[in-house]
């Protein structure tokens, strides 16, 4: 099987290093925006920029210039880009005839022509710019440089179209990463999406020092403002209790690799919004699609007090002492109603 994964920050890169080990012997493709990072990597074997010190595969070959060029003759295209450049990349891709699947989580925020427009998932700017792809997502709990060292993980290939998540399945099933197919794709982008912002708020918590309990209180409460936006989009609610619901969650709030989580644990200890981000090294999508969480979910009525607590907190209209004050004396509420 040919494969281009199209951006080579941390995680595309370790997807192409895991598909590149696949024992069905894919030929894979690594595609760097930057020409000189293309060179760097194909000639030193190693990103070092997003994955220092985790040899390439031999066979992963490393390339740069045109990404549509890089695509002719593979039968499946990765974009591995931020959300931010995921509306241009899949523009470029527009024409292509086999399978295009993303890996960014998030909504889209925003801007020039869109700006009057909700936040859009993933799968709705692709309707937009390119609805005659085969498209879908790859997604679910993974931190880049555990797949990197084929540490074993699950993952979720989301789609409407079968012969999308056969090809994601057959790609990147091994004996290190398991893949589960699912038609809900929009409950698996909203997971992957929301589960970010949630980061950030036990990233507060834990960085306040404020306990086990506030956390297990967090991610549970953060799980239903998850499930709520996603019925109302449409999604089924059985997605949000399996691997890109509240496994994705559980391991973006939790785990030290997590970079929406130090974000959270930074601003707690006093350091600005901007400095928390520059330390990173990397993008921490629930910093940039928060707000746009916020304003789709207002749009379509439906209530997620912990995201609006930490869009304030990202604003600078809340501190974070103010941002749990904020969450602790809301009214008291019946636990599996309408409301949070």
């Amino acid at each position: 099987m040919k494969i281009v994964v199209l951006g080579a920050g941390a995680w595309g890169t370790a997807v192409a290093m895991s598909a590149a080990q696949h024992p069905a012997g894919h030929q894979v493709t690594l595609w760097a925006r930057n020409p000189a990072q293309a060179s760097a990597m194909q000639t030193q074997h190693e990103n070092t920029h997003y994955l220092p010190g985790m040899a390439l595969p031999p066979a992963l070959q490393v390339a740069s210039g045109d990404p549509v060029a890089a695509c002719y003759g593979a039968d499946l295209a990765i974009v591995a880009t931020p959300m931010a450049a995921l509306r241009g990349m899949l523009t470029a891709l527009q024409g292509l005839s086999m399978p295009v699947a993303w890996l960014c989580k998030g909504f889209e925020s925003p801007t020039g022509a869109q700006a009057a427009d909700a936040g859009l998932l993933a799968h709705e700017v692709c309707a937009q710019v390119a609805p005659s792809l085969r498209s879908g997502v790859l997604s679910g709990p993974s931190f880049a440089q555990e797949v990197a060292r084929n540490q074993p993980t699950a993952l979720v290939a989301a789609s409407e179209h079968s012969s999308v998540r056969e090809a994601l399945v057959a790609a990147f099933h091994s004996p290190s990463v398991r893949v589960y197919a699912n038609e809900d794709i929009v409950g698996v982008e909203v997971g992957g999406a929301v589960k970010n912002v949630l980061a950030i708020a036990t990233g507060l918590c834990d960085g306040l020092a404020l306990g086990l309990n506030a956390r297990a209180a967090l991610i549970t409460r953060g799980l239903a403002e998850m499930t709520r936006l996603g019925l109302a989009l449409g999604a089924r609610p059985d997605t949000f209790m399996g691997l890109s619901g509240l496994g994705d969650l559980v391991l973006t709030a939790t785990g030290d690799l997590s970079r929406n989580r130090r974000v959270g644990m930074l601003l707690a200890q006093g350091h600005t919004l901007a400095q928390a981000v520059e330390s990173l090294g990397h993008v921490a999508e629930g910093v940039y699609c928060a707000r746009t969480v916020a304003q789709r979910a207002q749009a379509l009525g439906v209530d997620m007090p912990i995201t609006r607590a930490v869009v304030a907190l990202l604003d600078g209209r809340l501190s974070p002492p103010e941002a749990v004050a904020t969450l602790m004396g809301r009214d008291p509420a019946t636990e599996f109603a309408d409301r949070g």
